[in-house]
């Protein structure tokens, strides 16, 4: 926020600060819950209740916040085993797997029998070694097959700087220059042109409504025979001030050089491009009426030749319940487009990479990620990286990728285990708040 935002310094502290103990009262309200219960029914109720009031908990930081990064399913993105969840369950399945096994370690804290507290960390130890066993020497899904291409340019532009340094028709070369087929090493070479070029989002805005730029873009794509998926700002509106508001958005050019619609980004990141909850941060001064951006409304497919892309840019990655409707709508493939660069040299932009994971996972569908900084990657439907480029590095990265049709049970039906979690949460603590204090045994 004072890095690359016009917020000052002591300001930034002051909302880091608060936004900090915001989330923090999600743990304090599984703390509360798992108190309730305990006290109101007995401590083995707790902990058998533990895992689905920690799912609950997740799915209201993921409703109600709209900040679900990192939930405790992420934790096991490279278990191939337990990821097969995903399809049917989605991010929050997996969270409530791992919980119900931590609960099976804890309950024996409940001053359980002896018998009793030794059968229950037997059937424990005997999920957790089933686990282990599957992950080293289970089957392993298949190979996911390649059919299509996709060049996934990766510019390397430092945030908040270099880009308004160097003029707009510069840096539309320097991304043209990067899209070209013959920039590639000679062992890359292709037989005929990629499927899609996608641009990253990044500081270098291009509007949408500037001829020049959309010109410029027309005749790319038809010289390159190619699509181009590319990140840009359309207007949204002007107020009576003279400022105007934004669309953060995706533009797509067809290969023979028609525009072929927009996609405007629904879920803009908080204190990044929108302040929630503006009267409580009336502090920040002028970055609360200074960020230009405006949500979306609609969900957007593009199509080229009967193949239908579904785009999501940066921070929309986190919400599986929103990506899959891409999905549902026809989507046979998912783009991401992001800049990371704002994450630094933190763990961040490698957390932002499993996540996106996640969402390969759950709908059963290759991800195409063309990031400013990196991590850029192609991602098979079983979440597995299949194309790579380094990060903080110039270049465009050939990824390979397929089309799917199908739909799985979670791109349907969305996070339908965390509703059941919620409503179970909900029960345990209502009847138990209404339960009389004689009723509940001493512990």
């Amino acid at each position: 926020m004072h890095l690359y935002g016009p917020m000052p310094g002591p300001a930034a502290i002051g909302v880091l600060f608060l936004f900090s103990l915001y989330l923090g009262l999600y743990l304090a309200l599984f703390g509360l819950l798992f108190g309730i219960i305990r006290k109101r029914w007995s401590m083995v109720a707790a902990f058998t209740s533990a895992p689905f009031v920690w799912v609950a908990v997740e799915f209201a930081r993921d409703r109600i916040t709209g900040f679900p990064w990192d939930l405790l399913g992420y934790a096991q993105i490279d278990n191939l085993t337990l990821t097969r969840l995903a399809p049917w369950t989605g991010i929050f399945g997996v969270s409530l797997v791992i919980a119900i096994v931590n609960a099976l370690w804890s309950i024996p804290a409940a001053r359980l029998r002896k018998s009793t507290a030794t059968s229950v960390l037997l059937l424990a130890g005997i999920i957790t070694g089933t686990a282990i066993w599957l992950q080293l020497s289970g089957p392993k899904p298949p190979t996911a097959e390649t059919a299509a291409t996709a060049v996934l340019v990766q510019e390397n532009i430092s945030v908040g700087g270099g880009a308004q340094q160097e003029s707009r028709e510069a840096m539309l070369a320097s991304f043209a220059s990067l899209s070209q087929h013959p920039d590639f090493p000679s062992s890359d070479a292709l037989v005929e042109a990629p499927n899609l070029i996608a641009w990253p989002e990044s500081p270098a805005s291009f509007l949408d409504s500037d001829s020049s730029y959309r010109t410029f873009m027309e005749q790319l794509a038809q010289r390159s025979s190619t699509p181009i998926l590319a990140d840009d700002l359309s207007l949204a509106s002007r107020n009576s001030y003279g400022s105007y508001r934004f669309y953060n958005s995706a533009s797509f050019f067809k290969e023979d050089g028609t525009y072929g619609g927009r996609y405007d980004k629904i879920h803009l990141v908080p204190f990044g491009e929108y302040v929630p909850y503006k009267p409580l941060f009336f502090f920040v001064g002028h970055l609360v009426d200074g960020l230009p951006f405006v949500s979306g409304t609609q969900r957007v497919l593009f199509d080229d030749r009967g193949r239908k892309y579904g785009v999501f840019i940066c921070y929309e990655s986190i919400f599986g319940d929103e990506i899959r409707q891409f999905v549902t709508q026809g989507a046979q493939v998912l783009v991401n487009l992001s800049d990371d660069g704002w994450y630094g040299n933190s763990s961040a932009p490698w957390e932002h990479l499993d996540m996106v994971r996640m969402r390969a996972i759950e709908n059963h569908r290759w991800v195409l990620r063309a990031t400013n900084t990196g991590v850029t990657a192609s991602i098979d439907p079983y979440g597995r990286i299949v194309d790579q480029m380094p990060r903080h590095v110039r270049g465009s990265l050939l990824a390979r990728f397929n089309f799917i049709q199908d739909t799985t049970f979670y791109s349907r039906h969305g996070d339908w285990i965390a509703w059941i979690c919620a409503v179970l949460t909900a029960v345990f603590t209502v009847v138990g708040l209404l339960r009389s204090r004689r009723q509940v045994p001493a512990q």
